[in-house]
């Protein structure tokens, strides 16, 4: 009847506001895992925490692009790869580069707005996870919990969601077994995304007394991709 709690710091790298919105989680809250994002200029410095911090597990976000809602369309803010190949020839690139920052393989696989769970990318990820065996982001025996997250389908502002006493009724409702639950804090806002000021309001909330309340209420465990692997292995 054990449940084992991953929290995991999306967009690890991607700015110095992120980088120290995921310290503070990790330091002050209840995160105990981020996935970077190698592509970007900060990503040296979240893989330089990283290393000093042993208690953070860090696994690979892999970026292929990143897409907003505007007038009821999904439309490319940028792209990086599109084709089999090309998205193969990245996957391995930015293993490679995750290898040169942190120096050793990643605890885990996911991608920015979950590309990977379907199309092209979602094979190049799989074989990868299967050759470095780790887990897979919603492909293994560690559930995806993504009811942590302030915005609606349609790209709208949900702050609501993010708020503590929603994030401790999500904590309440999580089921047996191993669970990663989706964030993206950010101390604060430096960088243009339709996903901006609720990243500060989601570093409040899994900082707060009353979130971690609710994880030892509930009896919770807390723990990285590693711990979780060893129970559940991929």
């Amino acid at each position: 009847m054990r449940r084992l709690l991953v929290v995991n710091a999306d967009d690890f790298g991607r700015s110095a506001g992120i980088n120290e919105g995921v310290a503070a989680g990790h330091e002050r809250g209840i995160v105990t895992s981020a996935s970077l994002m190698v592509r970007w200029p900060a990503a040296s410095s979240a893989a330089s925490y990283a290393r000093a911090q042993p208690s953070l597990s860090v696994g690979l976000h892999l970026d292929l692009g990143e897409w907003e809602r505007c007038d009821g369309d999904w439309r490319p803010v940028y792209e990086v790869a599109t084709g089999d190949e090309e998205i193969g020839r990245e996957v391995r690139s930015q293993l490679d580069r995750f290898r040169e920052l942190v120096g050793r393989d990643p605890t885990h696989l996911d991608s920015h707005q979950h590309v990977h769970r379907d199309g092209l990318a979602a094979a190049w990820l799989a074989a990868v996870g299967a050759e470095l065996r780790i887990p897979v982001r919603a492909s293994s025996a560690v559930r995806y919990c993504g009811a942590f997250y302030g915005a609606g389908a349609g790209g709208e502002p949900q702050l609501e969601r993010v708020r503590p006493e929603a994030l401790a009724r999500v904590i309440g409702a999580l089921p047996v077994g191993a669970t990663e639950l989706g964030c993206h804090p950010a101390a604060r806002v430096d960088l243009e995304s339709s996903y901006a000021g609720q990243r500060v309001a989601e570093l409040g909330a899994l900082c707060s007394p009353l979130v971690r309340a609710a994880v030892e209420e509930e009896r919770i465990e807390l723990c990285d991709f590693r711990a979780a692997v060893r129970q559940w292995p991929p």
